[in-house]
C-alpha cells in the first residue's frame, strides 16, 4: 500500500500543473486565437496606441494651466459665437479658433459682450473674471482639438499603409501617438497641431489622386484651404501642393495613354507605350502627342483645383463667422512695403485675411530675443529650428526619421513618393528656419508628422536586421515618451538630459509657456505655507486666482527681496539687469514641472 501510494505521488509529480502547464497551453490558445482573428489584430492595434494617446493628451490638459496664446484663441472664439462678427486675433484665420469654439459651445460659458479690452485681456477677462471655471472651460476648449490630434493619427496610418502596407503603418502610427511634440501641442487649444494635421491630409489625397484625381484632388484642396484657414504658415505649402496635384495629374494620364485605345487592331499581347507604337495605327504618334498635350493641360487644371478649392474653403471660414464679412480691427494694422506689401494685394482672401498677413510680416522685422544652449541673443538664428529639434526628438525618432528618409530615395518602389513627403517638409522647415520668431519646435511641428509617415518606410529596407531594429527603436521612443509623463512640453531626449535639463538648453514653448501655474500654487501651498513669495511668471494666467499672492521683485529694492523668489524658466533664461543679480545672489531649492524654479533668499 505504501509502495502503491509513492508510486502515485511520482508520477503525479512528472505531470506539468499550474503555470508550467498554464503558460505553453495560454500560448498555444493565444497564438490559435491571433490567426483567426487575423482581421481584428490590426484595429486592436490602432485602438491601443490612439487610446494610449488620448489618455495621455486628455489627463495632460485636465492639469496645465493657461498657456500664453490660449486665452486669446478661447476669447476670440467665444465673442465669435455670440457677436458672429470677425473682431479680434486677425493675425490668425478663423478655422482654427472655430474648433475651440465647439469645445467652448459646450462649457456655455459667461460671456461679457461689453468688454473692451483688447485681444490679450478678452481671454483673461473671460477666463478669471466673469464667473467661469477655467479649470472647466479650458478643458472643454481643448478637447476639439485633442480629437483632430487623434483623427491626424488615422491620416498618418493610413498614408503609411498606402505606401508599404500595415506593418509600416503600425510602426509610423507608433511614432506619432509617442512623440512628445505631438503630444504636447494636441492637448492645447492651439493651431500648431490642427494646421500640421490638415497639411498632411492634404498631401495624402494628393498621393491618393494618383490614381483618381477628379476624386482626390477638390478633397486635397479642401484639407489645404482648411489649413489656410487655420494659420498663415500654411501658405508656403501651397506652391508645393499645386506643383504635386500636377505630377498626380501626369502619372494618371501617363497610365491611361500606356494602354493603347480598344479596336481590332489593337495588338492585345503589347501594352506598353514603346512597343505598341511600333505595330500601331499610322496615327499613333500624333495620338500620343496630342495626349501629351492632354496632359499638360490635365496638370494645370489639376493643381487650379487645388487652389481654387483652397481659396473658397479659406472664405468659407470667413463667411462661418460672419456671412456679411464685418471687419472693424481692435489693433493697429501696420502697413506692408516692397515685395511683402504685392503678396498681401495679391493674394485672393477676404480684407481680414490681408490684415492678419500685414500683421505678421511686422511679427517678422520685430527684434526678438532667442535662447539656445545657454546664450541669449536678438535677432534670428537660422540653425535654431534644426538644433531645437535635436534636444526635443526622441533619440529612437531621429533615427528612424533618417532611415525612412533614406528608404524613400534609394527603395525604387518607394521613389515615387518622396517628392510627397519630403518635398513639404524641407519647404516648410526652411520657411520656418527664414522666419524670426524662435519661440520653439512647434514651428516645426509638421517635422514629426510628415516624417512619421516617412520612418514607416524604413522596413523595406531588404536587410535581415532592419525589422528588429525598426521595431527596437519604437519601443526605444515609447519607453522615452512615457517616461516624459506628464511633462510633454519641456521634454528633451537622454542625450541632453530628458526633461529636467531643457530649461538650459531652450526657453519658450520648449520649456515653459506657463502651463504650470497651478502646481505652482499646490507646490507653494504644500511645502511653503506662511513664506514671503516674489514671483516673475511668463504667461497668462491669473496667480491670485490659484491663491499665489506675490510681488514682483523687479519692482523692488534688492534688500527687501527676502523669502522665496519664484521664476519661470522662460524669464530666467532671458533674464538681464536686476532679475539676474537677483537670481545669482539666491539659492535654487526647487523646481515645478520642469518649467518653474523657486530660488531662497
Amino acid at each position: 500500500m505504501m509502495a502503491s501510494e509513492e508510486t502515485t505521488v511520482v508520477l503525479d509529480r512528472e505531470k506539468p500543473t499550474g503555470p508550467e502547464a498554464a503558460g505553453p497551453a495560454t500560448a498555444a490558445k493565444l497564438g490559435q486565437w491571433l490567426r483567426r482573428n487575423r482581421r481584428l489584430l490590426l484595429p486592436l492595434v490602432v485602438t491601443v496606441l490612439l487610446a494610449q494617446m488620448a489618455v495621455a493628451m486628455v489627463s495632460t490638459a485636465s492639469r496645465q494651466t493657461p498657456t500664453i496664446d490660449e486665452p486669446v484663441y478661447v476669447g476670440t472664439a467665444a465673442v465669435s459665437l455670440h457677436e458672429h462678427r470677425l473682431r479680434y486675433n486677425p493675425e490668425h484665420p478663423p478655422l482654427g479658433k472655430l474648433i475651440v469654439a465647439v469645445g467652448v459651445a459646450v462649457a456655455d460659458p459667461q460671456v461679457d459682450l461689453a468688454f473692451s479690452g483688447d485681444q490679450g485681456q478678452v481671454g483673461r477677462h473671460l477666463l478669471y473674471e466673469s464667473g467661469n471655471d477655467p479649470w472647466r472651460l479650458m478643458l472643454w476648449a481643448r478637447l476639439p482639438v485633442i480629437t483632430l490630434t487623434l483623427l491626424f493619427g488615422l491620416v498618418v496610418f493610413g498614408f503609411a499603409r498606402d505606401l508599404v502596407g500595415a506593418r509600416g503603418a503600425v510602426a509610423a502610427l507608433a511614432l506619432y501617438a509617442f512623440s512628445p511634440d505631438v503630444i504636447a501641442q494636441g492637448s492645447l487649444a492651439t493651431l500648431d497641431l490642427p494646421v500640421t494635421g490638415f497639411l498632411v491630409t492634404s498631401v495624402w489625397l494628393v498621393w491618393r489622386a494618383r490614381r483618381r484625381p477628379r476624386l482626390w484632388l477638390p478633397l486635397s484642396g479642401v484639407a489645404l484651404g482648411a489649413a489656410l484657414a487655420t494659420k498663415m504658415s500654411a501658405l508656403p505649402a501651397v506652391p508645393v501642393l499645386m506643383a504635386l496635384a500636377a505630377g498626380s495629374v501626369w502619372v494618371w494620364h501617363g497610365r491611361r495613354r500606356d494602354v493603347p485605345p480598344a479596336g481590332p487592331t489593337t495588338p492585345p499581347a503589347r501594352r506598353g507605350t514603346r512597343s505598341w507604337l511600333g505595330t500601331a495605327l499610322p496615327g499613333a504618334r500624333s495620338w500620343l502627342g496630342a495626349g501629351r498635350r492632354g496632359a499638360l493641360l490635365g496638370a494645370g487644371a489639376g493643381a487650379a483645383v487645388v487652389a481654387l478649392t483652397a481659396v473658397a474653403v479659406v472664405w468659407a471660414a470667413y463667411l462661418a463667422v460672419d456671412p456679411r464679412l464685418r471687419w472693424t480691427p481692435e489693433q493697429h494694422i501696420p502697413a506692408a512695403h516692397g515685395l511683402h506689401g504685392l503678396l498681401v494685394r495679391l493674394m485672393p482672401f477676404p480684407d481680414a485675411y490681408r490684415d492678419g498677413m500685414r500683421i505678421q510680416f511686422a511679427f517678422e522685422n520685430a527684434p526678438w530675443k532667442g535662447f539656445l544652449f545657454g546664450r541669449l541673443y536678438s535677432g534670428p538664428l537660422w540653425y535654431y529650428l534644426p538644433a531645437a529639434l535635436l534636444v526635443k526628438t526622441p533619440l529612437g525618432m531621429l533615427a528612424l526619421w533618417a532611415a525612412g528618409a533614406l528608404a524613400l530615395v534609394t527603395v525604387r518602389r518607394l521613389r515615387p513618393a518622396a517628392p510627397y513627403l519630403l518635398a513639404p517638409t524641407a519647404v516648410l522647415l526652411a520657411a520656418a528656419m527664414l522666419g524670426s520668431r524662435d519661440f520653439g519646435t512647434r514651428y516645426a511641428l509638421f517635422m514629426p508628422v510628415f516624417l512619421a509617415v516617412a520612418a514607416g518606410c524604413a522596413l523595406t529596407v531588404r536587410l535581415r536586421w532592419t525589422p528588429v531594429a525598426t521595431w527596437a527603436l519604437v519601443l526605444f521612443v515609447a519607453a522615452s515618451s512615457m517616461h516624459t509623463y506628464p511633462y510633454y512640453l519641456p521634454y528633451s531626449n537622454e542625450a541632453f538630459g530628458g526633461p529636467a535639463k531643457t530649461h538650459l538648453r531652450l526657453h519658450d514653448s520648449n520649456v515653459d509657456w506657463g502651463q504650470d501655474l497651478g502646481a505652482l500654487a499646490d507646490r507653494l501651498r504644500e511645502r511653503y505655507g506662511g513664506k514671503r513669495v516674489w514671483l516673475v511668471y511668463k504667461g497668462s494666467g491669473v496667480p491670485s486666482y490659484y491663491g499665489i499672492h506675490a510681488a514682483d521683485p523687479r519692482k523692488r529694492p534688492a534688500d527687501e527681496v527676502r523669502g522665496l523668489l519664484v521664476v519661470s524658466d522662460s524669464a530666467v533664461a532671458k533674464a538681464t539687469g536686476r532679475l539676474a543679480a537677483l537670481i545669482h545672489s539666491s539659492r535654487e531649492i526647487d523646481e515645478v514641472g520642469h518649467s518653474i524654479t523657486i530660488y531662497r533668499r
